[in-house]
């Protein structure tokens, strides 16, 4: 029985979809944060890790769920504006059943506590959304309470972060925005635009 509050995926989910619009066909091949990715690979991307985290809250472990998050994204579908939007449909119903952050689950290759994986998608989705806002020339403004949960986890504690997933934090004022804030400590600038 959950005794603490859980937030929704669905709000990072939704500004993902308002961005799609933007997303036109000479952007595709355009640079993101995520050095490695276009904005096609971004996509797709997304595309993988909703089918995951979706199988994940579902406790359907198989290929979708055994992905590792450094892997290189596939191609990206042709029907990406219809599949991409149903998927997150699909991976927000998914957690909001409660039995879906209890016990333990698989994603990424990596078995953990479920709470902590729902925790995880939410923060995807935000930096991620954050990646291809910036990467396409559109505003970006998530919910102050996912951004509280994802920079939390985010921020090192006792263990040492997995180097070969995220990029060292960058240094921000204390002050900065808590988007930026975020940002940073997933390890990217805030201040990224195409042109650097």
């Amino acid at each position: 029985m959950e005794t603490t509050p859980t937030v929704d995926l669905e709000p990072a989910a939704r500004r993902i979809v308002g961005l799609l619009g933007g997303v036109d066909e000479p952007r595709l091949d355009g640079p993101t944060p995520c050095p490695d990715f276009t904005v096609r690979d971004l996509l797709a991307h997304l595309t993988v890790l909703s089918r995951g985290f979706r199988d994940a809250a579902r406790k359907e472990s198989g290929p979708t769920t055994g992905v590792a998050p450094d892997d290189a994204p596939p191609a990206l579908d042709d029907d990406w504006r219809a599949v991409l939007p149903s998927l997150l449909d699909e991976l927000v119903a998914a957690w909001r059943d409660p039995a879906a952050r209890q016990g333990t689950t698989r994603v990424g290759g990596v078995v953990l506590p479920a709470r902590e994986a729902h925790v995880v998608a939410l923060e995807e989705l935000l930096v991620h959304g954050w990646d291809l806002a910036r990467s396409t020339g559109q505003d970006y403004a998530p919910d102050e309470a996912g951004l509280r949960t994802a920079l939390n986890w985010l921020t090192p504690g006792d263990a040492p972060r997995p180097e070969h997933i995220f990029a060292r934090p960058v240094p921000v004022p204390d002050d900065a925005p808590l988007l930026d804030r975020t940002v940073a400590m997933s390890g990217r600038r805030p201040d990224w635009r195409p042109e650097r």
